[in-house]
């Protein structure tokens, strides 16, 4: 330890540093920002890191995953779940460009993420050095932060930055390469926590202005909608959120990775808009006389085609970005800010209102749907088990409060479509980027992060495949995750695109798969498969009450499809039921 003397207005202050090696500092930095879990792979050039990990194992519970890319998408569930900034380490080269996957789908998805890679030593930087890659420069597009050390005594700065940056604002992924002779190099270490950077201003100020003029569209509103996005759960503003629109009485209707924000059974929760969302809520988008976008980013795959999107509708839209603002749908109203405080701001200057004639339509068309969709989903007469009857089973044996991490294709529309949330954080999927393999991995850090709640990861059988590596992880930490495999022998999205679009050339979809439950019991996971109904009911109880990890693989019909559907470049009132 060594102290320093300092004056500051005729005041002495001492300051406490103490020497150590790059390395350590890392560490040191990780315990400062409340970091218990960290998901990673070594290797040489981040070897000293490790070195200096073991040393602290009691501290800092590292997680040792097959893959770098299990890793991030490991720290993507930590961090969906619990609200903390998910974290990860890997070496230089490949182990750095492993993780690109999962800090791009972190990027498009919010999710606060701090990645640590190891770097050759500065010496031979721009050499094409061994399992030497410019890693800053490859992620720097799918980063909201990144920068290079060189020097141990940048490493305190550096941490300190990314966690701020990270979990500020709209939060992302940062990166922080570290050069090896950093790692070694020894310095007086001292750690302060960033408080804010000159230049970036993470939260927007809300304009009042903007909040009445809101209000006032808002107020003489015959046909309000609300679409609202993960920017709700981010922004802790749920309990705002409900009370808005119990106030106004305005139906509401939620993007993939807005789902579990209010419950599924509440009475304005009008279901999922988007490509595989409800009829009802996609229809009325172009019948709304006011469109209120609330933590969303207006999605291609949920607008359709934009020159048809709601040009009937008053647009009103809530962000903490304002790069989102304007940028895909023309807005009449911004209210930029945090969620939690502009619809708080909000409440006091809306009128009490219910729209029963505006509600009607909706349960109208929903019955449609129910009919022709619903219906033979959940209640199916044909002989193949449905992926939805899946689901609906782990709703009744699970009581709507588990987490549902699912991976990326039909099940996963499905998953969104019929799983029953009751609780906030319920919902972790792969959105804007689509990572096949998300689910195995982020349920880990999922289960991780929430050890007391049920987490039900739902994969098809493509997806599952891409990190199955990953029970590995299970099998040596002990996670007891359920693992939920719907196997149709197909990449079932890619598939059903192919029946309707491209003349049922099923053209390098179909697949040969291993026998899954060996695999799994090859990792002491017990394991059950499912091929009739009668047996369906028993095996998703037996998951349930399972104390350790499960696998249960049931096999759905071959050649189901995910309906509604709209079609890539139609408009959302074009929404085929069929």
């Amino acid at each position: 330890m060594k102290e320093t003397q300092t004056i500051q207005n005729n005041t002495k202050t001492t300051e406490t540093t103490e020497r150590i090696s790059g390395s350590e500092a890392v560490i040191k930095c990780l315990l400062a920002e409340g970091v218990d879990i960290l998901y990673g792979y070594p290797g040489g050039a981040i070897m000293p890191v490790y070195d200096e990990l073991y040393k602290y194992q009691d501290k800092i519970h590292h997680v040792l995953t097959r893959h770098e890319q299990g890793a991030t998408h490991s720290a993507q569930g930590y961090a969906r779940i619990s609200g903390k900034v998910g974290v990860c380490m890997a070496t230089s080269g490949p182990g750095a460009t492993n993780l690109i996957t999962g800090i791009a789908d972190a990027q498009i998805d919010s999710t606060p993420m701090v990645c640590i890679t190891g770097q050759v030593g500065s010496h031979l930087l721009g050499s094409d050095a061994f399992q030497e890659t410019d890693i800053v420069g490859i992620s720097t597009p799918v980063t909201k932060w990144n920068c290079q050390v060189t020097k141990a005594s940048q490493i305190p700065e550096a941490f300190a930055k990314a966690f701020y940056i990270a979990r500020s604002g709209r939060p992302g992924p940062v990166l922080i390469d570290i050069t090896k002779d950093a790692q070694f190099e020894e310095f007086d270490f001292k750690y302060e926590k960033c408080k804010g950077i000159r230049s970036y201003k993470p939260v927007p100020d809300t304009d009042e202005n903007s909040l009445k003029a809101a209000a006032e569209l808002i107020n003489n509103a015959k046909k309000p909608l609300v679409v609202w996005g993960q920017g709700v759960i981010l922004g802790k503003a749920e309990e705002e959120f409900k009370a808005i629109i119990e106030k106004a009485g305005i139906p509401s209707a939620w993007t993939i990775l807005g789902a579990s924000a209010i419950p599924t059974s509440h009475p304005l929760n009008v279901g999922m808009v988007g490509m595989h969302g409800n009829y009802a809520p996609n229809v009325l988008t172009n019948d709304c006389d006011v469109l209120i976008a609330i933590g969303m980013r207006f999605d291609d795959r949920v607008t359709g085609n934009l020159e048809t999107y709601a040009k009937q509708a008053k647009i009103i839209h809530f962000d903490i970005d304002p790069a989102e603002i304007d940028k895909n749908v023309k807005t009449d109203v911004a209210v930029l800010g945090n969620a939690k405080v502009s619809l708080k701001s909000l409440l006091p200057l809306l009128h009490e209102n219910s729209h029963n004639d505006w509600h009607q339509k909706f349960k109208d068309l929903y019955k449609i749907e129910y009919e022709k969709v619903i219906k033979d989903d959940l209640h199916p007469t044909k002989e193949g088990l449905t992926m939805a009857e899946v689901l609906k089973e782990i709703n009744i044996q699970t009581k709507g409060d588990a987490a549902i991490v699912s991976d990326v294709g039909q099940h996963q529309m499905i998953a969104c479509r019929y799983a029953e949330f009751n609780k906030t954080k319920s919902n972790i999927t792969s959105g804007g980027l689509g990572t096949m393999g998300f689910a195995l991995p982020a349920a880990i850090g999922a289960k991780m992060a929430a050890p007391d709640r049920e987490v039900v990861m739902i994969a098809g059988d493509g997806g599952y495949q891409m990190t199955i590596q990953e029970l590995g992880t299970i099998f040596q930490q002990k996670v007891p995750v359920k693992i939920v495999v719907l196997n149709n022998e197909f990449l079932g999205m890619v598939r059903q695109w192919q029946q309707l679009f491209f003349d049922k050339r099923y053209a390098s979809t179909e697949m040969t798969n291993p026998d899954f439950v060996a695999i799994a019991k090859g990792y002491s996971i017990e394991a059950k498969k499912v091929t009739e109904r009668k047996d369906l009911k028993a095996a998703v109880k037996e998951m349930i009450d399972c104390e350790g990890p499960y696998f249960l693989e049931v096999r759905v019909e071959k050649e189901g499809n995910v309906f509604p559907m709209i079609p890539t470049g139609a408009s959302v009132s074009d929404i085929r039921l069929d």
